[in-house]
């Protein structure tokens, strides 16, 4: 099997992982993972040989930008706060822990490569958060805080991990200058976002068809990113804050087809990618075997030492955090996502898995400094940083649902569909106002003023059947089982049209660009 077969497996098992994870309750990552490490110890599959230095860059922005499109901007403003305690204090505090630790029993390890240890395995993997937590049912509150420490601790970590290393690198450590540079990275960061979100926004206008709208959302994360690298700014911010103003201002109500289209696209994207980032963590145990080659004893013990340290400093820090957020929310009035329960501090602290960046940080270690000896201790670093990977998103991704479930920690569902009442009251609202609107430049026959009524009442009832009077439902549940069954009727009439225009592709002359243009509009037709 050569690399591109070995990416093709990849690939497929991506797509089979995600039915697989949904019949057993197991997260898709922790599945290709698995399968990653089955491959990695078969004879006939090869060394997985990607640049370390392009797995940050070509992984990380269309994941970024796919977990961004589930959320917003106000979301994250309004928990910025226990954003903030998870994704920079607790990235330092992690940070600093694991590297007095990895300092004291790693035999000969500089204080900047074991900072550089503890930056590279403090951030949670925020696709491996998201998809695990996304899949079990919590609380929306609860996934929110996960999405944003998990998007925005990435930035906290790698700006302290390329401090670090660039200390060891060179010898020497200048702390005002680390914390100028971590300012300024942040500065160029959000300028770049906010600069290229303008202007694909501007363009994603001009663009004007739904293909090439689709098609520029997948350039912009890979721009964003190379952009601020290119510009000493944290490339992760820079995409996160791009992915947020697109987010906010680049979406139009009324673009229906661009939104359908970018919606799958994206989700196929997301499947494909997260797939092949964790199939390549399962491969690295190649590294992995060849580094603790003959020192299995020593190196297994600081691995298992530092993964005790990552999930308990994870832990007595989240119950304070938790306390004081508490607190904090309970003398203002802000709606913030925070957990409630000791039950979902606990799913909080469990659900903390490394993943794509901590491997790929790893790997980026660089194998001399600049007087040419080599890194300090780089072996021991990356042995140790996978055993953390491999602790903590395989045991604690395959035992997730399991505490999950026993727990008892589940989504709000009255919550939820109040929240979609309400909003399809509004819906319904802004259609009847827009129709008093039409009402008062046209005349209307009452007949048709009457029947768009019943239509403005039904797009409300439709969202939440629930928010009509008991007479009106039953009268809507009628005429829905009649369009029920119309559009059953209308199907199959489409059907045989479809049928009939896709067998004249195949008849002598006939042109297939106009034989698949007269589809696309059957094909949309099905969609109304």
């Amino acid at each position: 099997m050569d690399q591109l077969a070995l990416l093709f497996v990849l690939l497929l098992g991506a797509l089979v992982s995600v039915p697989l994870g949904d019949r057993f309750g197991l997260p898709a990552p922790v599945l290709m993972t698995l399968l990653g490490i089955v491959l990695a110890v078969a004879d006939f599959v090869p060394n997985v040989d990607v640049p370390p230095d392009l797995i940050l860059p070509l992984l990380l922005p269309p994941l970024l930008y796919a977990a961004v499109r589930r959320t917003s901007w106000r979301q994250f403003a309004a928990n910025r706060r226990p954003i903030f305690l998870l994704a920079v204090a607790l990235v330092f505090v992690t940070t600093v822990c694991v590297a007095a630790v990895a300092h004291s029993i790693v035999p000969g390890l500089p204080v900047a490569a074991a900072v550089a240890l503890g930056a590279l395995v403090a951030p949670p993997d925020p696709v491996a958060a998201t998809a695990v937590a996304g899949q079990l049912g919590l609380p929306r509150r609860l996934v929110s805080i996960l999405e944003g420490e998990g998007l925005f601790n990435d930035v906290t970590a790698i700006v302290l991990y390329h401090v670090a290393v660039a200390a060891a690198v060179s010898g020497a450590f200048h702390p005002g200058r680390a914390a100028l540079d971590l300012v300024l990275s942040a500065v160029v960061a959000v300028a770049v976002g906010v600069a290229l979100g303008w202007s694909a926004n501007r363009l994603l206008d001009l663009l004007g068809d739904a293909t090439l709208q689709v098609g520029l959302t997948l350039l912009v994360p890979y721009a964003s990113y190379v952009l601020a690298e290119e510009l000493h700014g944290s490339g992760v911010l820079a995409v996160l804050t791009t992915a947020l103003f697109l987010s906010e201002y680049g979406t139009d109500p009324d673009d229906v087809m661009t939104r359908l289209a970018g919606h799958t696209f994206w989700d196929i994207v997301d499947t494909l990618v997260t797939g092949v980032a964790f199939g390549l963590i399962g491969l690295e145990l190649h590294n992995a075997i060849r580094t603790a080659s003959g020192r299995w004893g020593d190196m297994l013990g600081w691995a298992g030492v530092i993964v005790a340290v990552v999930v308990v400093v994870r832990l007595v820090y989240l119950l304070p955090a938790t306390w004081l957020t508490k607190r904090l929310h309970a003398k203002r009035d802000h709606d913030e996502d925070i957990p409630m329960t000791w039950r979902e501090t606990v799913i909080m602290w469990w659900s903390g898995m490394r993943g794509v960046a901590s491997v790929a940080l790893a790997l980026a270690i660089p194998l001399e400094t600049d007087d040419g000896s080599a890194f300090p201790d780089r072996n021991e670093i990356v042995f140790i940083a996978f055993g953390v990977i491999m602790a903590t998103l395989v045991l604690q991704g395959l035992t997730l649902p399991w505490l999950v479930k026993r727990l008892g920690v589940q989504s709000d569902t009255e919550r939820e569909k109040e929240f979609e009442r309400e909003l399809a009251v509004r819906a319904a609202k802004a259609a009847k106002k827009r129709l008093r609107e039409i009402e008062e430049v046209e005349d209307l026959p009452e007949e048709l003023s009457e029947q768009m009524l019943r239509r403005a009442f039904e797009i409300g009832v439709r969202i939440s059947p629930e928010m009509g009077e008991e007479e009106r439902r039953e009268a809507h549940e009628m005429r829905m089982r009649r369009l029920k069954r119309m559009r059953r009727i209308q199907g199959e009439l489409l059907s045989a049209a479809r049928h009939e225009v896709l067998a004249a592709r195949s008849e002598p002359g006939a042109d297939p660009e106009i034989v698949d243009r007269v589809l696309r509009h059957l094909d949309v037709r099905s969609l109304r």
